[in-house]
């Protein structure tokens, strides 16, 4: 059986390995503040212990493409990133008011099922959200810290946070942008295709590879052709996201059938159907998306709707063509075999996957 790319020189497990040692190391922190604070802990620890890791083997392999050599210190670079999309996550589903995660209990779901339990005053749904924030925040905090003392030298964490840094504000842009679509509705293609460049593209992939690369202070020529590899690569693997989030099997996905529909999200799949549906179809897709009492007939309404005026169809083929071009920039000479073999499996496995 061929092995999975993300398990390449163990990388998921010397992950969870480094984020279980600096989760430890903080515990004790938390603790001395107050044991009530461990709770923070457990719930990030606990969405830590899920996920693909893909943003750490993209900043890995962008190291090893920049010919820097296998390091446990490089690793933990690497794996401060997970940090950063648990803090993405977290305020993700606070903001999308998503009851779910990973086929569990999304955090600020666990904070108002323990202010339930326990009979507290005033409102569990604020109390959820509130406390939902700050473990987001401590999220963001750790990644920081965790790149900080990963063992690196100091100009190799200086050009590593450079990186970190334009990324970080690349993403809040993007995560506004995403709020904002999801008010204005009607969305269009072009704005779209902004929304998954800064929320998605550019942290997935792009600035990741950058991140590892710049450890092992790459060349402009190597760094451009990452770009072309993980910009496009990025759109795709968030496309690929956009057709799960409607048509993905909860019993794979983590999250209910049609959850993008109940949710109301406005992506490139929705602006296609507004511009080449139906009058009819169109005044449904208005009508049930982003309704909360959507039933699931009407969910299947809405993945027939977005069948028949081919927007499943224009949204596989967008992602046929940009993994296309992301495999192209592969090309480049500067790549070693090793690491073109291990972006090229990355590839397909961000593309074809089922969650």
């Amino acid at each position: 059986m061929e092995q999975n790319p993300l398990d390449s020189n163990n990388l998921r497990g010397r992950v969870q390995g480094a984020l279980d040692e600096f989760v430890s190391q903080n515990r004790a922190l938390m603790s001395s503040v107050s044991p009530d604070t461990l709770t923070l802990v457990d719930s990030l620890a606990g969405l830590l212990a899920g996920g693909k890791r893909l943003r750490p083997a993209f900043a890995y392999w962008g190291y090893r493409a920049a010919g820097g050599a296998d390091s446990d210190e490089v690793l933990r670079a690497c794996a401060s990133l997970e940090f950063l999309q648990a803090c993405a996550l977290i305020h993700d589903d606070v903001m999308d008011a998503s009851d779910t995660r990973r086929g569990k209990p999304s955090v600020h779901k666990q904070f108002e099922a323990l202010h339930t339990q326990n009979n507290w005053l005033g409102s569990g749904a604020l109390f959820g959200e509130g406390a939902a924030i700050l473990v987001g925040d401590l999220a963001l905090s750790w990644a920081d810290e965790m790149l900080l003392t990963s063992g690196i030298n100091s100009a190799q964490t200086n050009r590593a946070k450079a990186v970190y840094d334009i990324m970080r504000t690349e993403l809040m842009s993007g995560q506004y942008l995403d709020l904002l679509e999801q008010v204005r509705g009607q969305i269009t293609q072009e704005r779209a295709e902004t929304v998954i460049r800064y929320k998605s593209a550019k942290y997935t992939i792009e600035r990741p590879l950058h991140m590892g690369a710049a450890i092992a202070d790459a060349s402009l020529e190597l760094m451009t052709s990452l770009s072309g590899y993980g910009l496009s690569l990025g759109e795709a693997f968030q496309l690929r996201d956009d057709l799960l989030g409607v048509f993905g099997e909860p019993s794979v996905t983590g999250k209910p059938a049609g959850d993008d529909l109940r949710e109301g999200k406005q992506t490139m799949l929705i602006a296609f159907a507004y511009s080449n549906a139906t009058a009819a179809q169109c005044s449904l897709l208005t009508k049930h998306l982003g309704s909360n009492s959507i039933s699931p007939n009407e969910i299947e309404q809405l993945q027939e709707i977005l069948i028949a005026c081919g927007a499943q169809d224009f949204i596989e083929q967008r992602i046929s063509n940009y993994l296309d071009t992301a495999l192209k920039s592969l090309e480049n000479p500067e790549f070693d075999t090793e690491s073109k073999t291990a972006l090229t499996a990355l590839a397909i496995l961000a593309t074809k996957r089922s969650a």
